[in-house]
């Protein structure tokens, strides 16, 4: 673990995923479930948006 990891993490073993390296330099993702397809996008505000 680094430093930079939440310490709640330790306690839960729920996946942690770093937003800005899943968006890359364009702040947006791509992400399938079941055959749909949503995009993950980080706002100017630094907030996360999700949509079908």
């Amino acid at each position: 673990m680094n430093a930079q990891t939440p310490m709640s993490h330790l306690l839960n073993p729920m996946p942690l995923h770093d937003a800005r390296t899943l968006t890359g330099d364009k702040g947006l993702a791509q992400i399938v479930l079941d055959e749909q397809v949503y995009t993950l996008r980080i706002t100017r505000a630094g907030k996360l948006i999700l949509t079908k």
